[in-house]
């Protein structure tokens, strides 16, 4: 059985559904590759998605000694987090409300099995 490597970060300033779609991008890419698609990809959510990419990634070599270049993205997903309600006052005395969304994120690389 391969090893299992995860990082999450909670509380982004992203709705989820934006941060999904950068998701099924790299999903299944090995991490290396990943890192460069994120890199030139110009939504604000790949930025979010690479730091916690590196971080899996410095959890792998650092704690589990594996390779990064043996590592492939086996799980990534975006879920909600809590919902800031706020508002804007509307003509004639009216509540325009507002919902911040915000996510959390979770990436589990996983280690290439060499084929013998």
């Amino acid at each position: 059985m391969a090893m299992e490597v995860r990082a999450m970060t909670k509380y982004l300033p992203i709705s989820p559904r934006k941060l999904r779609l950068v998701c099924d991008q790299v999903r299944g890419m090995d991490a290396q590759e990943a890192m460069i698609v994120l890199d030139y990809m110009p939504q604000k959510g790949a930025e979010l998605v690479s730091k916690t990419l590196s971080a899996a990634m410095a959890n792998a070599s650092n704690n589990f000694d594996l390779n990064p270049d043996d590592l492939f993205v086996s799980k990534i997903y975006a879920g909600d987090g809590p919902t800031l309600k706020r508002f804007k006052a509307g003509a004639r005395g009216r509540y325009k409300p507002r919902l911040k969304r915000t996510c959390h994120l979770w990436v589990t690389l996983e280690e290439r099995e060499e084929d013998d």
